[in-house]
């Protein structure tokens, strides 16, 4: 039986090309038959990261028959993956983010959650001598996956570890990380073609803090002022996402890149409330600036509260 790899829904970079990494070791280097798949459509910088290294792009699965063998990656919460994940034959866990429970598996499994900015540079190390075997794509694949998780190592989630792995595959690569990250953010930075609704759910994650059901929505940009242009309108969808995702609101934070900072979009009294709760400073308007703010992981949701 075939083994399928995946990530979140909503998939990022990591999302896309950690199965992508996963399943040529798995296949080529383990003899274990896999299949990167994704849970939906790869944002942006995925769909260019894809192109530029020639990977065959994952095809999208809505359903997962149960007892299907499965790797997760990028990921351990119930919330981001099918709805019977737990009927599933899941064998693996590779994730950087927080335990967060509820996932109920067969059968004793093999997990690896670290506290590195990114799943690829775990897989790095898992891999071990194995890791000099990938091939140029994946080694594209995986600098790509590091450099978007720690934007060029901005991000506070970045480790030593984290940036010492993407500068040896730069170097493999003969890629200059500075200008190839630069074409990373312009990738990711280049959102006009969608809908308010996609871009509240592009980068987002469900989060439970006091009773209230949060969408938290990040969108990493060098070019604020084309997704703050459009505030009134990602506002008012604000309000259809929420209920069409049972959520009791979205919250969207902005983060310019290069200014190294987060704005927050302030619809209503509620996020006003979290706002001053969590991140101790004053709301008069529609919108917050959060200065340092850059990583949803370690600096925002925990420190969300009402």
């Amino acid at each position: 039986m075939t083994t399928l790899v995946f990530g979140h829904k909503s998939p990022d970079t990591d999302s896309t090309g950690s199965p992508l990494i996963w399943a040529w070791y798995l296949n080529e280097v383990k003899g274990t038959p896999a299949e990167a798949v994704l849970l939906g459509e790869p944002n942006t910088e995925a769909a260019f990261v894809i192109r530029r290294w020639n990977a065959a792009k994952p095809r999208i699965v809505t359903e997962i028959a149960d007892g299907t063998k499965a790797v997760i990656v990028d990921t351990n919460n119930p919330a981001e993956l099918p709805a019977n994940v737990n009927a599933l034959d899941v064998t693996a866990i590779i994730d950087h983010h927080k335990l967060v429970g509820g996932l109920e598996t067969k059968g004793p499994i093999d997990i690896t959650i670290r506290p590195l900015a990114c799943t690829a540079t775990i897989m790095h190390d898992l891999m071990g001598d194995d890791a000099a075997k990938m091939p140029e794509s994946i080694k594209g694949l995986m600098l790509s996956c590091i450099l978007s998780d720690t934007l060029e190592f901005r991000s506070p989630t970045t480790t030593a570890h984290d940036r010492a792995v993407a500068e040896k595959l730069a170097a493999d690569l003969g890629i200059a990380i500075p200008a190839y990250a630069s074409d990373l953010f312009e990738a990711k930075s280049d959102v006009g073609a969608f809908s308010d609704a996609e871009l509240l759910r592009m980068d987002s994650k469900e989060y439970t803090v006091a009773g209230k059901e949060l969408r938290v929505s990040v969108l990493e940009t060098t070019a604020p002022k084309l997704i703050l242009d459009r505030k009134a309108s990602l506002m008012n969808s604000m309000t259809d996402v929420a209920k069409e995702d049972g959520a009791d609101q979205v919250l969207l934070f902005v983060v310019d890149i290069l200014r190294e900072e987060a704005t927050l979009l302030v619809p209503n009294d509620l996020v006003k409330q979290i706002a001053e709760a969590s991140f101790g400073c004053t709301v008069s308007g529609d919108t917050v600036v959060l200065p340092g703010i850059m990583s949803r992981k370690k600096q925002i949701i925990p420190a969300l509260k009402i």
